[in-house]
């Protein structure tokens, strides 16, 4: 085998260019055997593989710099630079994350980078740094999987071009982001592919960039060739390759969207060897209730903003819904703006998308909806310790961000009756920016009646009414606090049990009730501590004689934490609180 030979890219470059397709086929092989067992980014991966191969033959990495946008493409590039062993040993595929880490190469890995649209900008940080301390190196930006649809890449352009030295965007088109692409400047990428790069309208061009086309992004001699013409050129310019998405593997090629990522998977097959899960789904649900309500209702529209599968739209529910259904590509600011603008005008805009994704949105949220107080409807996805939990996605940071916007009303429903009724009453009210965390994990029920109108802001429901020990838990650790609330009982603590529902605000009235009868509060909430909702909480019981226990995570960054583990190492089994509660009423006396 020629990669295990592979220490870094200088080894590659002993090579002979008649000897790299071998390597990318090995390459590829490792990838897949990487993916197949452990689940990741298929698609994205085997469409790069050949054009990693090329950049680092011909750039001299680690001195030229590569900048991976997203960096879900980066699996073909942690194989050459000396992380082969987390694609081929078994043992170490969790050693090796699924985007670029300079914790795992400080050499190799400029960025972390797991959200889209950075890479252009990031570079032209680095064209900068270079230019004024005067450096002699190649900065090479990849972008690709609908990375040029998001804002930020306009700026980076933008800024590269002003610059006007040497920075090298390579654009892998491979005419899919997720799903298919999303915007006007795609068009554009598809006239320059059909000639070949000829068409006298060119975006790139138009901003000042040299541009080079390659219609075969798979052929490497043409890969080398074309890197080598433009390595040390002294002016921005772009490489545009046309690939393929999940080239070289056929279940991949023929359904991109779905194999864009993967949980472990049969390699003759294509089929899943997981445990199939069978259960409900609380986004899929919600994806349910929404389509028929968009039957019912002609001014419902739904928007998406490049994972039209974090709610269950598929191609043909997306042809289905027309033009009650519209996807920004991977641009979440203009999503929010765009509902802004759909609610000023009399429709009823509900966008959808996964709390890490929507934490690049503060300001259009802050300004361009809530100073407006337009009454569009935000659905948070992802948020809990039980979403993704790679480094650069965690998703329980949302409490934090939203909840001190003024203006914006965020709920957090317990159960899938009350999602709905929350859901229902945020479409047809006319007043207010609403935003909804979305539970995850088990979906749960109720046969109890639940509220249909929340106008009422800040009032708390109560659950069970006792006595000393109050535990107001929001979300999805509702059913948490429930069960703490039993085990209190199994030690004679009759508590009371507080569904808070809304997490921008308190319930004055409420809480001052409990100081009649109570004198210990404890906060439940799925997130980070720090700006949370138990510290609202707190902040009201501030000059009182009530003990205030918040539970949740701490502040910090998690890198592919054990669920079970982050519990526990933030007291939040439920045993954990129990024995918290009771330690502070026996402080108490």
């Amino acid at each position: 085998m020629y990669i295990e030979k592979i220490l870094s890219p200088a080894d590659l470059r002993k090579l002979e260019v008649s000897e790299l397709k071998a390597v990318a086929d090995e390459v590829r092989d490792a990838v897949l055997n990487r993916v197949s067992r452990h689940g990741g980014h298929v698609g994205p991966n085997l469409g790069f593989t050949e054009a990693t191969v090329a950049l680092h033959y011909v750039f001299d990495t680690p001195t030229d710099k590569l900048v991976f946008d997203v960096s879900h493409q980066t699996y073909p590039h942690k194989i050459l630079t000396g992380r082969a062993h987390g694609f081929l040993d078994d043992a170490d595929t969790r050693a090796i994350s699924g985007y670029s880490s300079p914790s795992e190469s400080p050499e190799y890995d400029n960025f972390e980078v797991g959200h889209t649209s950075t890479a252009i900008s990031l570079a032209t940080g680095l064209q900068k740094g270079r230019d004024v301390l005067g450096g002699t190196e190649n900065i090479v930006a990849i972008v690709g999987d609908g990375s040029l649809s998001g804002g930020e890449a306009f700026e980076g352009l933008n800024t590269a071009a002003a610059l006007g030295t040497n920075i090298i965007i390579v654009v892998n088109d491979n005419e899919m982001s997720i799903a298919e692409n999303h915007g006007g400047l795609y068009a554009n990428l598809r006239l320059l592919r059909e000639t070949y790069g000829q068409a006298e309208l060119n975006f790139f061009k138009t901003f000042g960039f040299d541009y080079y086309y390659l219609e075969n992004g798979h052929n490497l001699a043409s890969l080398v060739d074309i890197f080598r013409r433009v390595k040390d050129t002294p002016r921005p310019t772009v490489v545009h390759i046309h690939t393929e998405k999940g080239h070289g593997y056929a279940p991949a090629v023929a359904k991109k969207e779905a194999w864009h990522y993967r949980s472990p998977f049969d390699r003759e097959t294509g089929k899943s060897t997981g445990p199939r899960d069978e259960s409900e789904d609380m986004s899929d649900l919600l994806g349910q209730f929404l389509r028929e309500e968009m039957k019912r209702d002609p001014k419902l529209v739904v928007v998406a903003s490049a994972v039209p599968m974090g709610l269950g739209f598929t191609a043909d529910r997306r042809r289905e819904a027309g033009a009650q259904y519209i996807d920004v590509g991977i641009a979440e600011e203009e999503a929010v703006a765009l509902a802004s603008g759909m609610a000023k005008r009399g429709a009823r805009p509900v966008y959808f998308t996964y709390a890490t994704f929507l934490q690049r949105t503060y300001d259009q949220i802050a300004q361009d909806l809530c100073v407006n107080s337009n009454p569009a409807v935000i659905n948070v996805l992802g948020a809990s310790i039980f979403g993704m939990n790679d480094f650069t996605h965690i998703c329980f940071f949302d409490i934090a961000m939203l909840s001190h916007i003024p203006n914006l009303v965020y709920l957090a429903p317990t159960t899938y009756e009350e999602l709905v009724a929350m859901q229902t009453w945020a479409i047809q009210q006319d007043k207010l920016s609403v935003a909804i965390r979305v539970p995850e994990g088990e979906v749960y029920h109720t046969a109890e009646p639940v509220d249909t109108d929340y106008s009422a802001l800040n009032t708390f429901r109560v659950g069970h009414r006792g006595s000393r020990v109050a535990l107001i838990a929001a979300g999805n650790f509702y059913q948490k606090g429930s069960r703490v609330r039993q085990l209190l009982a199994e030690q004679g603590i009759d508590a009371t049990l507080i569904n808070p529902r809304y997490l921008t605000g308190v319930d004055e009235a409420l809480l001052d009730e409990l100081k009649k009868d109570h004198v210990v509060v404890a906060t439940l909430e799925d997130g980070t501590l720090d700006g949370g909702f138990g510290e609202r909480i707190a902040r009201h019981y501030g000059p009182s004689a009530m003990r205030v226990l918040n539970f949740g995570v701490k502040k910090q960054l998690y890198d592919r934490y054990d669920v079970d583990e982050l519990l526990r190492e933030n007291h939040l089994t439920d045993e954990q609180i129990a024995e918290d509660v009771f330690a502070t009423l026996a402080a108490m006396g």
